[in-house]
């Protein structure tokens, strides 16, 4: 089966595609946008995957599902398409930026800038139905996601890796820790941020820090 995703996954993710369980969740996709409203659009589904190339991967952010509201998604986690309001969690990342970095809010949501370079936004399930959050997951994307990370771990080197809440924090199991930098906080969202789970990681910055320390091109956040 053909999946349009960027050569340089297609390379490293081949034998994956050729599982049973992946045809068998392209046809539960498939059949779902043809009978329901479901978020991103088809084209924007592996976005993560053709804005950031394997061989240029230095962070990888893990989220958990697409946002479920009209023209929100755009197959980047927490990344909502341009002229859209910002969502709570995502609105809660750029102000972390802001006192850490000392840069003012964007006036765009879309992290398609992150992800060109070298950002891979990863959500562990890369689609969902209108208003119905959770409504694509336990269909096999999970099994498709891990498999990313654990690429990314073992191919890669000296890789930054953001796990954001006990969701993303669960697949530290994924991760080799002798060759990745892993920096975990609570989750952006407000219930997180509002108890001081979130504010104050100084993630952006550390993470610079990092690449910098390697001689490698910090992240313009």
């Amino acid at each position: 089966m053909q999946v349009k995703i960027h050569p340089s996954w297609k390379a490293v993710l081949s034998e994956e595609f050729e599982k049973p369980y992946f045809n068998h969740l392209i046809d539960f996709v498939k059949s779902e946008y043809t009978h329901y409203t479901c978020y991103p659009k088809g084209s924007q589904i592996f976005s993560a995957f053709d804005h950031c190339h394997f061989n240029d991967v230095k962070v990888v952010i893990i989220g958990q599902d697409p946002y479920h509201g009209p023209n929100q998604a755009n197959g980047l986690c927490f990344s909502v398409n341009d002229g859209i309001p910002f969502p709570p969690s995502l609105n809660n990342i750029f102000r972390e930026i802001e006192t850490d970095l000392s840069k003012p809010l964007p006036k765009t949501g879309n992290l398609e800038r992150w992800a060109d370079q070298g950002v891979l936004l990863l959500n562990a399930t890369l689609t969902v139905r209108k208003g119905e959050a959770g409504s694509h997951q336990k269909k096999g994307w999970e099994t498709f996601t891990d498999a990313v990370i654990q690429k990314v771990s073992s191919e890669r080197e000296q890789v930054v890796f953001l796990l954001w809440g006990g969701f993303a924090q669960n697949k530290r199991a994924l991760i080799d820790t002798s060759k990745h930098l892993i920096l975990t906080s609570g989750h952006p969202s407000p219930l997180s941020a509002n108890r001081g789970l979130w504010f104050g990681n100084k993630h952006f910055s550390k993470t610079n820090e990092y690449l910098k320390s390697l001689g490698r091109q910090e992240i313009d956040w």
